[in-house]
C-alpha cells in the first residue's frame, strides 16, 4: 500500500543520503568536511537515515492500525521486499572485491555475522536495524497500545542507555548511528507521531517552528564539526532530537494536506518508490560519479554547485531505480502473504 505523501518523503530521505555521499564522497572530496552551510542536513545528509527510520515507524503504525496482525506472514512478507535486492548488492560486492583481488574469506565471515553486526555492503547495516525493528514491533504495539505513556519510558530507556555507553567511554557514535540502540527512538517516535496525529494535524506554525529550530540544531553540529568531528557526547541525544523533529513533521505533511496526483507529484512519489533501489546501488557509481565531474567536467568545491549536481544525479539513477524495481524486487511480491484482516 502506498500513500503519495509518505513516498515524498522517501524521495527526501534518499536524496540527502546519495546528496551525502555525492558532496563527501570517501575522505571529504569535493566538498571538505569543514565549516556549516544553511543546508547543513545536506552537508550531513547522513541524517537521511533518521528520516528512513522515523517513516518506517509511522508507516507501520498507519499500515497495522486497528488491524489484526499475523506476524509469521508479517515477517515474510517484509523479507520478500528486502532480502532479493540486498542479495544481488552482496553477490556484486563479492564481484567487486574479486575482480581486486581483495580478500573474499573476510567478506564472507562478515556476511555471516551481519544479523548481529549489520556487516551488509552499501549501508546494509540500516536493513539489519530495521529487521531489528520489526522483531520488536509487535510487543512495542502491544504495549503502546494499552499505555502510551510507555513512549517516554521507551525513550528514557534509550537515551539512558547511550548515556552509560559514552560514560564509560565505548564509541557512542557507532552505537548511537550503527545500530538499534540509536535508532530505537526514531522508530518509537514514528509511531507515537501516527498515535497523536489529531494533535499535529494542521498545526502549521508548530510545524515551521519545529523544522526551523532543527535547522538551526543541525547547522551548530554542522558548525561544531558534525559527524566528521564534532563532540561525542552529541549522539547521547542526536537520535532523539532527530526523531522528534521527522516524527512531528512526518504526522504534519501527511494528515494536513490533501496530496496531488498530478504529473509532478507522482514524478516524486516514484522516487520514494525507487529509494530502497537507489539507496542500495548509489554506492557502486556515485562517488565515481563526482570524483569524475570535479576532474573533467566542472570544479564542485563549491557547496551548492555541487548540491544541485548531486541532485541531477540522482534524477539519472531513476532508470536504475526502475529496473531494480522491476526486474528484482517486484517479482518475489507474488509470494506474498496476507497479514492483516
Amino acid at each position: 500500500m502506498h500513500w503519495i505523501g509518505l513516498d515524498h518523503i522517501r524521495a527526501l530521505a534518499a536524496l540527502l543520503v546519495f546528496s551525502w555521499h555525492f558532496m563527501h564522497g570517501h575522505d571529504g572530496a569535493p566538498i571538505s568536511f569543514d565549516g556549516a552551510h544553511i543546508l547543513s542536513i545536506v552537508d550531513e545528509g547522513h541524517t537521511g537515515v533518521a528520516l528512513f527510520m522515523t517513516l518506517s515507524g509511522y508507516l507501520f503504525a498507519k499500515l497495522l492500525d486497528g488491524k489484526t496482525v499475523a506476524y509469521l506472514p508479517f515477517f515474510w512478507t517484509r523479507f520478500l521486499r528486502l532480502a532479493p535486492l540486498m542479495l544481488v548488492v552482496v553477490i556484486a560486492e563479492a564481484l567487486r572485491l574479486y575482480w581486486i583481488g581483495a580478500d573474499l574469506r573476510g567478506y564472507a565471515v562478515n556476511i555471516a555475522k551481519s544479523p548481529l553486526t549489520g556487516a551488509l555492503p552499501n549501508g546494509g547495516w540500516s536493513i539489519i536495524v530495521e529487521a531489528h525493528f520489526y522483531f520488536l514491533l509487535p510487543a512495542l504495539l502491544f504495549v503502546l497500545h494499552r499505555d502510551r505513556r510507555y513512549f517516554l519510558a521507551v525513550l528514557l530507556t534509550f537515551v539512558s542507555l547511550r548515556l552509560a555507553i559514552y560514560a564509560v567511554g565505548y564509541d557512542i557514535h557507532r552505537y548511537a548511528y550503527g545500530t538499534i540502540i540509536g535508532r530505537m527512538d526514531q522508530f518509537v517516535l514514528g509511531l507515537a507521531a501516527f498515535f497523536y496525529r489529531d494533535l499535529i494535524r494542521g498545526r502549521h506554525i508548530a510545524a515551521v517552528t519545529v523544522g526551523a529550530a532543527f535547522l538551526a540544531f543541525y547547522y551548530a553540529f554542522d558548525a561544531a564539526g558534525g559527524v566528521s568531528s564534532g563532540p561525542a557526547w552529541v549522539w547521547v541525544i542526536l537520535p532523539t532530537v532527530e526523531g522528534v523533529a521527522y516524527a512531528f513533521l512526518i504526522a504534519w505533511y501527511d494528515q494536513s494536506f490533501r496530496h496531488s496526483h498530478g504529473p509532478v507529484s507522482r514524478f516524486i512519489a516514484k522516487m520514494g518508490d525507487y529509494s530502497y533501489s537507489i539507496y542500495l546501488l548509489h554506492y557502486f557509481v556515485v562517488f565515481y560519479v563526482s570524483a569524475f565531474i570535479a576532474r573533467h567536467v566542472m570544479d564542485l568545491s563549491n557547496f551548492y554547485v555541487a548540491f544541485v549536481w548531486s541532485i541531477l544525479m540522482y534524477l539519472a539513477m531513476m532508470p536504475i531505480g526502475y529496473l531494480s524495481m522491476r526486474f528484482i524486487e517486484n517479482p518475489p511480491r507474488r509470494f506474498r502473504k496476507r497479514y492483516v484482516r
